[in-house]
């Protein structure tokens, strides 16, 4: 079993989720920035790339992901360690960063803002990996009625951690106290 599969209720269960989707896809990332089989070498001259034809184009917003997402996870996980009073650990690779993340759920649960602070942090860079992966927010449909035009049209936005009416004429962003009928 991993270290964020079926966890306790009082663990983070959103950060266990965000943390388990950049696990999967961050090697999904690193691949996109890797050449095709098909292309040619990229010459050793200096020079803009689009002097060479048939070379991939430069996808820069994929490797400032890349540099984004491992930065946040090198910073994270040495928050998460200070704040528990942990000792630095060995350098490691994202994913495995993330497991041991992972692995200090239930200590993490302890601390509100540390456990809000993660879920936080690895909503936002699990979305900017499914952006930079192509994928589309993910919307889910919400069951009852809008508080303010009272339209079935409420949708969550997960990796806003958002409910909001999608009615073009209310778009109501909800509370999270507000309650729905």
């Amino acid at each position: 079993m991993t270290p964020f599969a079926a966890r306790p209720h009082h663990v983070p269960a959103g950060a266990a989720q965000w943390i388990g989707s950049l696990v999967r896809r961050f090697p999904d990332l690193i691949e996109e920035l890797a050449p095709s089989h098909g292309s040619r070498p990229t010459s050793p001259v200096r020079g803009s790339r689009s002097s060479s034809p048939g070379a991939p184009p430069v996808r820069l917003f994929v490797s400032d992901t890349v540099r984004d997402i491992t930065d946040g996870v090198v910073e994270l996980e040495e928050a998460v360690r200070e704040r528990l009073g942990l000792r630095p650990v060995r350098p490691a690779a994202v994913p495995e960063r993330l497991r041991r993340i992972a692995g200090l759920l239930d200590r993490i649960a302890a601390d509100a803002d540390l456990a809000a602070h993660v879920e936080d942090e690895t909503r936002r860079m699990a979305g900017r990996c499914a952006r930079a992966l192509g994928d589309p927010e993910q919307i889910v449909r919400i069951a009852g009625r809008c508080p303010v035009c009272d339209s079935v049209s409420l949708r969550a936005f997960p990796e806003r951690a958002e409910v909001r009416c999608v009615n073009p004429v209310c778009r109501h962003v909800l509370e999270p106290e507000e309650t729905v009928s």
